[in-house]
């Protein structure tokens, strides 16, 4: 008798609990809060959860998106964690590398990765550095010899380009003037085709997955020179890892560590998340809702179309990576200090 009692309060009491979900994300709108200017593949990840991920929500909430570029997406990380509403109706999607900004301390930070609720993530951003073909610089070790640096774009130091460009930099020690202040990738390549700059660090999947790199390829304007993950992409199977080229020049192993932690970023992808004090039972659906889309077969579809590849992790995943990335000891935070230029 007792335990059918508790069943049956159970039972109440899961659908009081979704009945005031429907009813609180009913007639509701949304935000996804992108720190990027429009056309980049993080704006194009945030609109394709939009159009989905509403109908995983009970309720089904309309999603909208709203950017808010600057410094390396610090400004949205900033307004999403002490300004936005923390009622699960604004979420965020910052750079993959966002937590960096925090690690070295910089002094426009005015967030706490670890204390984001963080609700998942479509893909990785592995990245790659590519060049105009008609620089002088056919390789990384052309590069590290030469007597005037190419010039390269970067949004402002959060970005996994520049600091992919500050490895290239302090580990291997590649002469590159870094011009810094674009909003967001679109102008840079706009940039590289007026030539006002000729590289840029960035990640893998866009560079292969749009334009106008696609072009590009087909036309030979610009080739790759490295790549970061730990294995060569099938699409750019010529192009030498971080890694092999660290193996070439004997990088020591403190400075292998201090890779392996800003390179960490290439996990978080396109991540999303909500403000601190955001109720429990709204992150939970949050990041239920956010696992149901990655496997929504039409939300798949648009991004196969799209050249767009999947490679999710979930919201307690990215959790554990915030605290882990932040983890350090005072040398490699030293070192990752120095490579970010602070």
């Amino acid at each position: 008798m007792k335990r059918t009692l508790f069943a049956l309060l159970l039972v109440v009491f899961l659908n009081a609990s979704l009945q005031a979900q429907d009813s609180f994300y009913q007639s509701k709108t949304v935000r996804i809060v992108v720190g990027f200017t429009p056309g980049g593949f993080y704006d194009r990840w945030a609109r394709l959860l939009a159009r989905h991920m509403g109908k995983h929500i009970p309720g089904n909430p309309e999603i909208i998106v709203q950017n808010m570029p600057g410094a390396g997406s610090v400004i949205a990380a900033n307004y999403v964690y002490s300004v936005a509403k923390p009622d699960g109706l604004t979420l965020g999607m910052p750079s993959a590398n966002i937590y960096m900004d925090q690690l070295v301390g910089r002094g426009e930070v005015k967030f706490d990765v670890r204390k984001f609720n963080w609700i998942g993530t479509q893909d990785k951003r592995h990245l790659v550095f590519y060049m105009r073909s008609d620089a002088p610089y056919k390789s990384i070790g052309d590069i590290i010899k030469a007597k005037e640096p190419p010039k390269c774009g970067e949004t402002g130091t959060t970005s996994s380009g520049y600091l992919l460009l500050r490895i290239l930099q302090e580990i291997l020690g590649a002469k590159i003037h870094n011009v810094m202040g674009y909003p967001g990738g679109a102008e840079i390549d706009l940039a590289v085709e007026r030539g006002e700059v000729i590289c840029r660090g960035m990640s893998v999947d866009p560079y292969f997955g749009r334009e106008p790199f696609i072009s590009w390829g087909k036309k030979g304007f610009v080739r790759l020179l490295t790549q970061t993950g730990r294995k060569r992409d099938a699409r750019a199977p010529d192009v030498p890892t971080i890694y092999e080229l660290m193996d070439q020049y004997k990088t020591p192993e403190i400075s292998r560590r201090v890779v392996q932690v800003i390179l960490a970023g290439a996990e978080f992808g396109s991540p999303t998340f909500a403000p601190p004090g955001t109720p429990a039972d709204r992150v939970k659906l949050l990041r239920e809702s956010h696992a149901k889309s990655m496997r929504d077969p039409e939300l798949l579809a648009e991004a196969k179309k799209g050249r767009m590849d999947m490679d999710p992790s979930t919201g307690e995943e990215l959790q554990s990576l915030a605290i882990e990335v932040m983890s350090q000891s005072p040398e490699v935070i030293e070192r990752a200090k120095k490579i970010s230029g602070i």
